[in-house]
């Protein structure tokens, strides 16, 4: 029986509040050894022409080579006077291999995946030359992941004015991070938000159980002589 289970039945006669803190707590609690996919919680900002990298990736490691994985714009709609229209990937891995066919045409030869890390669950998505056309949100998905988060969101910001910043500043090689670099500090960062809400939720929780106890148990403490008068025939 896991913490969050055992809080709300222990609580089911108290106040309200304290049902809706059980609830908020088995929502952001993930089931043990659960799988989850994690992008990045900050933009990523590049300059037209850079080769950037969306960070996406399985926690805890997992091997996703026997399964889809779904690049896409979520804003991008299909066209409602086509019937027959349909929003197209911006990379689609299926059959452990890439489906071109079914690929925006403007990312066509653009995209790729770091095929040797899909076994340690590294979905990060790598796009060549990009342009301010290309900045949007981009939604990692595995379709048939066992798991309540199958997707993530990470923002491309392609401006312009980031080069002219970087060329006023200090000069400094500028290089494309690799999966290995972007991975790890998304998914400490990813961590440590669930533990923060988790172990809040925990102590207020903890503090109305107590509380609850207390009152009903301090007018016995305080007034012994009426029990005692009440046993008396």
């Amino acid at each position: 029986m896991s913490v969050s289970s055992s809080l709300c039945k222990r609580s089911s006669s108290s106040s309200l509040w304290t049902l809706i803190l059980c609830s908020a707590f088995s929502v952001w609690t993930p089931a043990e050894g659960e799988v989850l996919v994690i992008g990045s919680g900050l933009p990523i900002i590049a300059a037209p022409g850079d080769d950037v990298i969306l960070p996406c990736h399985l926690e805890p490691m997992f091997d996703v080579r026997g399964l889809t994985v779904e690049w896409s714009q979520p804003d991008l709609k299909p066209d409602p006077s086509d019937r027959l229209s349909r929003v197209e990937y911006v990379h689609l891995y299926r059959d452990r291999k890439e489906v071109p066919d079914m690929k925006l045409a403007s990312y066509f030869r653009r995209t790729e995946l770091f095929m040797d890390d899909l076994k340690h669950g590294n979905i990060s998505l790598k796009i060549l030359n990009v342009s301010e056309e290309d900045s949007g949100r981009y939604r990692c998905f595995i379709p048939k992941l066992r798991s309540r988060v199958k997707a993530a969101i990470v923002q491309l910001v392609v401006d312009e004015n980031y080069a002219k910043t970087l060329m006023t500043e200090t000069p400094r090689i500028l290089q494309t991070p690799g999966p290995q670099d972007t991975t790890p500090r998304n998914a400490g960062r990813s961590r440590v938000s669930v533990v923060i809400v988790v172990s809040f939720i925990s102590v207020v929780a903890v503090a109305a159980l107590v509380s609850y106890f207390s009152h009903r148990l301090h007018p016995k403490l305080n007034h012994p002589e009426d029990d005692q008068s009440q046993r008396q025939p």
